[in-house]
């Protein structure tokens, strides 16, 4: 069993880590402390008994850019930047739990209307867990979005009055 709770300062190396050991895209410490201190409330880990972080959410809110500003058709909304669970400890729900701290800090704190991600085309766990649990709809395909050149689904979830409990 684990807890999910607000990172703090502390967790950043161990969201880090976490990171290393499960996803291709990698991140230099710096831009997880630009994440904690630009948007506190939107990281979230998951720490087990031992106070070990086995899984984490990064997320920030997306900036008003100039363009929408004056067409007037901005709609504040939060981007999930990454979602890390360790192997040892997949499949028990907590990358849903991270998600929905998340996306309930960004909609209670931000007046967030939706939450958007990307995810590559490959990923088929994390696609299903956008898709079937947490109701994320294709909003387009951004080709050779990785590193690699692979292909990313750009999603999103419009929240509703019920949808983050």
């Amino acid at each position: 069993m684990v807890c999910v709770r607000r990172a703090v300062l502390d967790d950043l190396i161990a969201m880090q880590q976490c990171n290393l050991f499960c996803l291709p895209e990698n991140y230099q410490l710096k831009y997880y402390l630009y994440h904690i201190l630009s948007w506190p409330q939107l990281l979230f880990v998951a720490e087990d008994y031992d106070g070990k972080i086995v899984g984490y959410v990064l997320a920030k809110m997306e900036e008003e850019d100039g363009e929408a500003a004056r067409k007037k058709d901005f709609e504040t909304h939060g981007h999930i930047t990454s979602l890390a669970v360790l192997r040892s400890h997949r499949k028990l729900g907590i990358a849903s739990k991270l998600m929905r701290a998340a996306q309930r800090a960004m909609k209670e704190t931000f007046g967030s209307k939706y939450v958007s991600l990307h995810v590559r085309k490959s990923n088929k766990a994390a696609f299903h867990l956008y898709t079937e649990t947490l109701g994320y709809k294709i909003h387009d395909i951004e080709e050779k979005y990785y590193a690699d050149s692979e292909d990313a689904y750009d999603m999103r979830h419009r929240f509703s009055s019920s949808d983050v409990n």
